[in-house]
């Protein structure tokens, strides 16, 4: 349980009994983004405290940017389900999850508020500093989980984060709207190259030079995230281009 909150931003403590001991080196080096697809903030802290939920996650932050510790960042929460990021598969031990109060896709996915992403800009900042998580290491819980996930979505301000010094960002290349880009069932050696780097930069996916349904999730995961005009999995050339940006910024080694 939660003896003193771990950020001096925290404004409240309800400790939640769905919680254990990391696995693995034992100390966070990930940031995992949601948001709580739930009528208001309160009931999602409610359901997150409740020990037949099994859920749970370190931080709520409410629309007013209230923030409310429920799990310690040296405990596993359990708020990021059946996921995969970068090889590792148990993205709970690896990560500190923040939940962002907003109803969600399917009731009305409001904008998040500037009280709301002020709030959430200094808390990430103050864990990425503490815990040095790299950039490329804070992540949508989209992007660990594109097959059931969508969430934070995509009206989000990866940027703004950005800015701040929290997580990587490139500017998007320009969505050229008589560019359908390529659907279901192509195969290209562009489709090949995008795989190999959706998977260099952490994605699961496959790498068969084909644009099956499964490579369609996951670039509609990346859409979702760092390019956000269009989102449709198909690899258009401002996908395809923002992708290799982002790949060169964040992995040389790769590019």
């Amino acid at each position: 349980m939660i003896v003193v909150p771990d950020s001096q931003l925290v404004d409240d403590l309800f400790p939640s009994p769905n919680l254990e001991a990391r696995r693995g080196p034992g100390h966070p080096d990930l940031l995992l983004l949601h948001y709580t697809g739930m009528k208001s903030a309160a009931k999602a802290i409610d359901w997150l405290a409740r020990p037949e939920a099994k859920v749970s996650c370190h931080y709520v932050i409410d629309e007013a940017g209230r923030i409310t510790q429920m799990v310690p960042e040296t405990a596993r929460a359990w708020h990021a389900g059946v996921s995969y990021w970068a090889g590792e598969t148990d993205i709970n031990s690896l990560s500190v999850g923040i939940e962002i109060h907003n109803r969600g896709h399917d009731d009305g996915y409001p904008d998040f508020p500037e009280a709301q992403m002020a709030r959430v800009e200094a808390l990430c900042l103050d864990i990425v500093r503490r815990w040095q998580i790299r950039p490329e290491r804070v992540l949508a819980h989209s992007d660990v989980a594109p097959r059931r996930k969508n969430d934070p979505g995509e009206k989000f301000d990866w940027l703004r984060l950005h800015r701040a010094g929290v997580g990587a960002w490139v500017t998007p290349v320009a969505l050229d709207p008589c560019d359908p880009g390529l659907g279901e069932g192509q195969v290209s050696g562009d489709i090949a190259a995008a795989q190999e780097m959706l998977a260099a930069y952490g994605y699961l996916v496959p790498v068969n030079g084909t644009l099956d349904p499964e490579t369609m999730t996951v670039v509609a995961a990346f859409q979702r995230h760092f390019r956000p005009a269009r989102i449709d999995g198909h690899l258009d050339r401002s996908t395809l281009r923002t992708l290799e940006s982002l790949v060169a910024a964040t992995r040389p080694d790769v590019a």
